[in-house]
């Protein structure tokens, strides 16, 4: 099993906040015959009559001492995690979750929101002391 991320109670605890129930911790995907973990797998009901919505979580923390370093790897693990889950559980959207902080510090500007839309990240930050979701960019 991979080490976990710093926040990673954090989100955990932001999502059960904001309704949604932890299905998986880790979120396991296949790759060939190994397998790779995602941090989190959740789902939320809708409502009666449209079932619930999925999603799995990889948690980054951006706390090394290059936060453009950070990025690079989570964007390499979001799109490596997104290939995955394709082939695996198509209806089940993946998502990166950071500290609000790292957001505004590293992506928050027109070069990060650029970045982020034009590889298709969905992305919610956190307030790791609250414990709780402050955004959600689709």
């Amino acid at each position: 099993m991979p080490a976990r991320d710093s926040i990673h109670d954090a989100v955990k605890a932001a999502l059960s906040k904001d309704g949604w129930t932890i299905t998986h911790d880790p979120y396991k995907l296949p790759f060939g015959d190994r397998d790779v973990y995602a941090d989190l797998g959740a789902e939320r009901a809708i409502a009666a009559e449209k079932g619930s919505e999925k999603i799995v979580v990889e948690v980054k923390s951006f706390s090394s001492h290059s936060e453009v370093r950070d990025l690079e790897m989570a964007l390499g693990q979001f799109v490596f995690y997104r290939h995955l889950l394709q082939g695996w559980e198509p209806k089940r959207e993946l998502w990166l979750a950071i500290p609000e902080e790292a957001y505004i510090s590293v992506l928050g500007d027109v070069a990060g929101m650029d970045l982020l839309e034009n590889i298709g990240v969905r992305l919610f930050t956190i307030d790791p002391q609250r414990e709780e979701i402050v955004r959600w960019l689709k």
